[in-house]
């Protein structure tokens, strides 16, 4: 399974959601998680913004799929 940002169920990118659907996680609770570590000292929003411009979109990751 890839991992790309889905066009459907994004709330600001789509990282969230394509990491929660890379791995069978619900979706809320990704969000929960990131949201819950921002409160912790580190670089999570980089981390955040680095996916959001590796991660593709999800219509141009199924051109790559074959």
């Amino acid at each position: 399974m890839a991992l790309y940002r889905p066009r459907e169920g994004r709330m600001v990118a789509g990282v969230c959601a394509g990491l929660a659907h890379r791995f069978g996680l619900s979706v809320g609770l990704v969000r929960l998680l990131f949201v819950l570590s921002v409160i912790l000292p580190g670089s999570q929003v980089l981390v955040y913004v680095i996916l959001w411009l590796l991660m593709p979109n999800e219509d141009r990751a199924s051109y790559h799929v074959a």
